[in-house]
Formats: C-alpha cells, sequence, structure tokens
C-alpha cells in the first residue's frame, strides 16, 4: 500500500531516472575525458560546465515534494540557455550535441515551457575556477569549504616619484631607471624612471611595464607595456583580454583614451590603474596579500613590499623638506637663484594651486606642494589628484585613506620659521 501510494502521489517520476542518469553519465565522461585525452572536449568548450551546474540545481530536489516541477524546469532552462552560450566552441563536440538531446527529452517530459525564469528559489551560486573574488567570497555555500575573507593590498606611486607602499609607508625617493615595485609568482610590475629637472635628483615615471604569468587553464603569459605618449588599450601581443571565449580572466578597460587604462585580472584579484598626466605616468595597484607574499629570496627587491632603498631616499625616515630649503642649507645660493628664475611657483602659489584640487592636507596635498616646488610643472598637481582618487577606489581601508604630516610616514609640517625663511631666501635670490 506504501508503495503504490508514492507511486500514484507522483506519477511518471520512475520516468524521470533514466534521462537524469543519463545526464550524470554525460558529465562523468565529460570530465573523465577532459582530464584525459582531451580530444572529445576542448578547454574552450564549456559544456563539462553546464553540466556541473545542471546536476548542482538538482541534486537537492526530491520528486515527491510541492514544487519539484517549477525548480526542475528552472534548472533545464538554465541549462539550455548555458548550452546555447557555449554551442560556438563546442561546435562538433560529442558531449555537447548528447546534452542538447537530453534536455530536448526531459523538458517535453515535464511539459516544461522555452520561457520562463532559469533562477532556483535557493540558488547555488557557481564558484568559477578562474575568479578569485567567486572563490573567496561564495563560500558559505553548503557543501563548499570555508575560505577567509582575503585581505587585500595597496601600492601608489606618481610625482617625483612619490611611493605608498603595501605597508602604507609613504616615501619620496629618487629610483632612477629600471626598478621592480612588485616581483612574485603571479606578477611583476616595473617602472623606470627619468630625470625631471637638470641638476636635481628628481625623477618622474615614464614607462611602466607589466607581466602576468601564466596561470593553470585561466590565462597564458600576459605582457603590458606603456611609455609617455603610448598608453595602448591592448596587450603587446594585440589582444584585449585573456582567458577563453567564454569567461574572460582578464582584460583591458580604456577609461579615457592615451589617458586612463584600468586592467583587471580576476583569476588573481588584482586590478592596477595606470595614467599619464603631462609627460609622466601614474600607477595604482590592489592585490590580494596571500598572493603578494608568494615570492622568493631572489625577489627581495620590491619597492611595493619593502620600500625605496635607504640610499634612494630624498625623504629623511618619512619627512620630506621643500627643495628651496635644501639647496639654502646647502648653500648652492647659485642652483637655488637660477631655479628660481626657472619655476613658476612660490610656496604661497604652489599650495594655492595645489589647494584647488587637493582639499584635504594630507601627504598627497603636500607631495604636490614639493613637485610644484621642485619641476614648476603644473601637471603634477592633476597627478596627485588621480594619485588620491585611484588610491580611494582601491585602497581596501578607508580609515587608512588620508596620512597626514605629523605622522610617522607623512612629510615634516611645514613651520612658520621654515616659511619665513623661505621668502626671506627667495627675495635675495632675486635681487
Amino acid at each position: 500500500m506504501g508503495m503504490g501510494r508514492a507511486g500514484s502521489y507522483y506519477p511518471g517520476a520512475e520516468r524521470l531516472i533514466s534521462p537524469v542518469l543519463y545526464l550524470l553519465v554525460l558529465c562523468t565522461i565529460s570530465c573523465v575525458t577532459h582530464i584525459g585525452e582531451g580530444q572529445v572536449q576542448t578547454p574552450q568548450c564549456r559544456i563539462q560546465k553546464c553540466t556541473t551546474d545542471f546536476v548542482s540545481l538538482t541534486s537537492h530536489l526530491n520528486p515527491s515534494l510541492d514544487g519539484f516541477d517549477t525548480e526542475f524546469c528552472k534548472a533545464l532552462r538554465a541549462y539550455s540557455a548555458c548550452t546555447q552560450r557555449t554551442s560556438k566552441s563546442c561546435r562538433g563536440n560529442l558531449v555537447f550535441h548528447s546534452a542538447m538531446l537530453g534536455i530536448s527529452d526531459l523538458m517535453s517530459q515535464r511539459n516544461c515551457s522555452n520561457d520562463g525564469p532559469t533562477s532556483s528559489t535557493h540558488p547555488v551560486i557557481p564558484i568559477e575556477p578562474c575568479n578569485y573574488h567567486s572563490q573567496h567570497h561564495h563560500a558559505s555555500q553548503p557543501g563548499v569549504p570555508e575560505h577567509p575573507r582575503p585581505t587585500y593590498l595597496f601600492c601608489g606611486l606618481f610625482g617625483d616619484p612619490h611611493l605608498r607602499t603595501f605597508k602604507d609607508h609613504f616615501q619620496t625617493c629618487k629610483v632612477e631607471g629600471a626598478w621592480p615595485l612588485i616581483d612574485n609568482n603571479y606578477l611583476s610590475v616595473q617602472v623606470t624612471n627619468v630625470p625631471v629637472v637638470y641638476g636635481s635628483s628628481a625623477t618622474a615615471t615614464n614607462k611602466v611595464t607589466i607581466i602576468f604569468k601564466p596561470y593553470q587553464e585561466c590565462t597564458d603569459q600576459k605582457v603590458y607595456q606603456a611609455i609617455t605618449d603610448d598608453l595602448p588599450a591592448a596587450f603587446v601581443d594585440g589582444t584585449i583580454s585573456g582567458g577563453d571565449s567564454e569567461t574572460r580572466s582578464i582584460w583591458i578597460l580604456e577609461k579615457t583614451p592615451g589617458r586612463h587604462v584600468e586592467i583587471h585580472a580576476a583569476y588573481i584579484g588584482v586590478n592596477i590603474i595606470i595614467r599619464q598626466q603631462g609627460r609622466y605616468l601614474t600607477l595604482a595597484v590592489r592585490m590580494p596579500e596571500e598572493l603578494a607574499m608568494t615570492f622568493d629570496e631572489t625577489q627581495d627587491l620590491q619597492l611595493c613590499m619593502n620600500g625605496c632603498p635607504t640610499s634612494e631616499r630624498i625623504d629623511q625616515e618619512g619627512h620630506l623638506h621643500l627643495p628651496m630649503q635644501g639647496l639654502q642649507q646647502a648653500g648652492l645660493q647659485q642652483q637655488a637663484r637660477a631655479e628660481a628664475q626657472r619655476g613658476l611657483f612660490t610656496l604661497e602659489s604652489a599650495s594655492s594651486k595645489c589647494r584647488e584640487q587637493l582639499e584635504v592636507k594630507d601627504i598627497y596635498f603636500h607631495s604636490c606642494v614639493f613637485d610644484l616646488l621642485t619641476t614648476g610643472d603644473a601637471n603634477f598637481t592633476t597627478a596627485a589628484y588621480n594619485a588620491l582618487k585611484d588610491m580611494e577606489i582601491l585602497h581596501p581601508k578607508r580609515e587608512r585613506w588620508h596620512i597626514f604630516p605629523n605622522s610617522a610616514a607623512g612629510l615634516r609640517p611645514f613651520s612658520l620659521l621654515s616659511h619665513a625663511l623661505l621668502v626671506v631666501f627667495l627675495l635675495v635670490a632675486l635681487l
């Protein structure tokens, strides 16, 4: 009697077993084939993922419970849509065509309409193997191993150049020539700095080279290179993205032609912003800490990780003196006079210019003043402003956005005595 009632409660349930088992076998064949010789399914054909997602969406459903038809039809429509999206890359694939027939058979048996919702009431969010964010932010699903939320780090370089390290230390450095900012198992970022003003130690970045290293099946090696007046919207090989035809694991986004480019590497959770302002480039990077720490002792020279070598520092333990003060203290009056005649800014006018775009008098404001007094180039004002905005976009901790001059990593505050000495010196130099 019990078995009879169950059969009459959901008539036709036994007819469902065969097609579902058929699809499970297809998934198994697909997985084995992919792991084996790779001749039946190419890496570009994603029918294996479509089948696996369908099995995940339906494995918990019970034909004897209310709502089974609705949920099963939703999963079937999602399965059908997934196969349609991969139809171009799966053309000629036996598993793909078998799956299509199986879907058609099941939809006919369950009287599923082709039109309708495809999301389940209790959706299982698929975890993309080439999406770092997906792997770490959807790990709370049933049956999925728990992963701690990743900690992200920020590094920025702009202006003279001014460096903000992964540890939020702020430095101003010479570092003329080619220097590595980042160098680990996943990513390499190198900058080249050239002198800005004759007779000064000030340099600025005119070349950026970024190497995304090969990673599993997510991407081959991708190289991006930018130089002054050539900020391309493509990698060196001419492509604008990487990964298979269905899911991009890395891509370039051109925000402003020739002036602003962003690179998103989803497979390692990295975002990079590159800009050109005037004749020089700025760079901002956000990266997961666990990946940034994957390097060996031969990769210890990383400016973002360890800061600039002491011999390359312009600031003194984080305190940055104004360039005119340094010249006066060194007794180089002739050079100071030439600088004053050439430059367009006094301390007052430089501060006023920087206040036009930088409202908070933090390290970005004081770096702006320093750069204007050093170079006389007003483009450094916008460079500091953009560096601040890029930091606000990428830096994970809002409470650390602003570093002020009286902090250990900031600049030495401008005292009234320093102001007075500078004004007197400028008047003497101009006589």
